[in-house]
């Protein structure tokens, strides 16, 4: 499926790969005309459930009024000015209360212009270029010190690719062997505290230790964790304090905005104090426009209710058991599972020898998006109601049967079109 009027205009038909045709089912719509709380309508006014939210990033819901209100009211006071608005230090000092570690904030438009700051403050504080980041977890940056460090490194100099080292996540060795073969060399470790894998017992505490221990800064990402495991994230979830943390996705509810925090005598370098070497940290017109900051201060003060953070868990554990229980009713408990934390499940696909498979996942996306759910991923939002539940449970009873003829009859004869692939990947 290639929406190629599209392709013809867009390199990829998309302006982010994980929107990709080849992210997605042959009968799951093409374009989004419109979304409301929990639901996507295509061009024809066809309506889906979503449980993607914008790839993570409306976790309010769709067109939620309170963060709409705040941005009409901005509306009226303009996009932009000359000088700073006023709400990028209410927004900063916003955030800011919700992770007391941090002293300092600076806003962009997205997640990789900030963990890319992250890194340049590192590598300036500590004077050290080596960069650490953990291969498990998918996606730091569109930068070349990450896009180097992947299976798709087309356009970033060797010299460039050489300077990112990659451990893996509950493997503490394989983080002591870095810091011991490049004794004095790595500026940070640049890592999500967890995923769908939780950590094991003092791993996360001993990749800090590490870090402090051979002067390395910790850098924390936040853009999935951030304001979904609580109002400070994963790393207050876990107890942890790093040098950095870097926000995005539902920071805004769907406006683009992210930011960076830290310690202050890292932040100050990116400042404009007298006689300091100069560090050209992040410089944007739009990095602090004034929609999506009133958006993101409007949202932050959702999120500080204790009831916004409940909701996200407790529809992430609805559907988690939904999947599940339903999937047994067919028999299919050894090959469609559901598990991971609440507030961020996961689910898998499997074959018929019981291994995660991509055809098998392609196919239940197919049949569920055949039956009007969008749920490539699951991120729960605090509109999936009692409705969205009845619907996707409706879909699911439709869905398994054909799972279940697909093992065992063989998967290929019950596809449509080319099996979902991995974003990064050596060749299209």
């Amino acid at each position: 499926m290639f929406n190629q009027s599209a392709h013809n205009v867009i390199p990829g038909g998309a302006h982010t790969y994980s929107k990709g045709d080849d992210q997605f089912p042959e009968t799951a719509p093409q374009t989004i005309e419109q979304a409301k709380d929990s639901y996507v309508f295509d061009g024809e006014g066809r309506r889906y459930v979503d449980w993607t939210m914008g790839l993570r990033s409306t976790p309010l819901g769709y067109g939620n009024a309170v963060i709409l209100n705040a941005v009409k009211e901005q509306l009226d006071k303009g996009p932009n000015f000359p000088r700073p608005s006023s709400l990028e230090e209410k927004t900063g000092r916003h955030l800011l209360s919700c992770v007391p570690d941090m002293d300092m904030v600076k806003f962009a438009k997205n997640g990789s212009n900030v963990t890319t700051a992250a890194v340049k403050l590192a590598r300036a504080y500590t004077g050290r270029d080596l960069v650490a980041c953990c291969s498990d977890h998918p996606f730091f940056s569109f930068d070349d010190w990450f896009i180097g460090s992947t299976k798709c490194p087309a356009g970033v100099p060797q010299d460039i690719r050489k300077l990112t080292l990659t451990f893996q996540y509950n493997n503490i060795e394989s983080l002591e062997k870095l810091f011991d073969t490049h004794k004095g060399k790595i500026s940070c470790v640049i890592m999500e505290a967890v995923t769908d894998t939780p950590p094991t017992k003092g791993f996360l505490e001993k990749v800090q230790n590490l870090c402090k221990t051979n002067g390395a800064l910790f850098i924390v990402d936040e853009m999935i964790t951030g304001f979904r495991f609580s109002i400070g994230g994963a790393s207050s979830y876990f107890n942890l304090k790093p040098d950095m943390m870097t926000f995005g996705k539902g920071m805004g509810n769907g406006f683009s905005v992210a930011a960076l925090a830290g310690k202050r005598d890292i932040m100050e370098q990116g400042g404009i104090s007298p006689g300091e070497e100069r560090l050209f940290l992040l410089s944007a017109t739009h990095g602090a426009e004034n929609h999506s900051l009133a958006a993101a201060n409007a949202a932050i003060k959702l999120f500080k209710k204790t009831e916004t953070l409940e909701k996200l868990w407790n529809a992430g554990a609805r559907l988690k058991v939904l999947i599940n229980d339903t999937a047994k009713s067919h028999d299919l408990s050894d090959y469609i599972q559901s598990s991971g934390y609440d507030c961020s499940p996961v689910f898998y696909c499997k074959d018929s020898t019981g291994k995660p498979c991509p055809k098998f996942r392609t196919l239940f996306l197919q049949e569920m998006a055949r039956n009007d759910v969008l749920i490539n991923f699951i991120a729960p939002s605090i509109t999936h109601n009692d409705e969205v539940f009845d619907l996707t449970h409706k879909a699911l009873l439709k869905t398994l049967p054909r799972y279940y003829d697909a093992i065992k009859n063989g998967v290929d004869q019950y596809l449509e079109g080319s099996v979902i692939l991995p974003v990064f990947r050596a060749r299209n």
